[in-house]
């Protein structure tokens, strides 16, 4: 294997090698160390900005938990889930970017989770931006008393970092 793919976790090494195949760089090691690497550098960026936001790690988020959250997805999307506001949600999705099977954004007010949200498992949506996104890596919810709209502030405004740095991590794979 290489540098940068034996430091991404085991489960995901996979997934990276199938997102390689569907990135439209050339077949071969090399692209999957780009992917592998960029992985790598998307995932310190969420978890720098979820420690910026004092935002909590947790294993699940129930369907009806009002609280809103952000996840990093196995082959390094973004999505973000809004707090409940009179029964729905407003949700984002951002893929990886180089990935001609999925759209680069989506964004859906209204949104409704199909079930509850768990690492290692997908997210499914009955009403959202995608049906459903890859097996989840990382959830994080905002520690603290926040009201929805705050909460939607705080979420909307990480998302758009984190997104904006992850097309700068895009750049870098691509050109390298």
């Amino acid at each position: 294997m290489g540098e940068f793919l034996d430091q991404v976790p085991e489960e995901i090494q996979s997934h990276i090698k199938e997102i390689t195949r569907t990135s439209g760089l050339p077949e071969g090691d090399e692209s999957v160390e780009k992917i592998a690497k960029g992985w790598l550098e998307k995932k310190q960026v969420f978890e720098e900005k979820i420690a910026e936001l004092s935002m909590e790690e947790v294993e699940s988020l129930e369907k009806d938990d009002e609280r809103g959250a952000l996840a990093l997805t196995y082959s390094g999307s973004l999505v973000n889930i809004g707090p409940v506001v009179d029964g729905v949600r407003k949700a984002g999705y951002a893929s990886i970017g180089l990935r001609s099977d999925v759209p680069d954004t989506a964004e859906r007010e209204g949104s409704v989770l199909a079930k509850d949200v768990a690492v290692d498992d997908t997210i499914e949506f009955e009403v959202g931006p995608v049906k459903n996104t890859s097996p989840i890596f990382k959830i994080a919810v905002l520690t603290g008393d926040y009201s929805a709209e705050e909460q939607e502030e705080k979420i909307s405004e990480a998302t758009q970092i984190i997104q904006e740095e992850f097309v700068e991590v895009n750049k870098t794979i691509i050109s390298d």
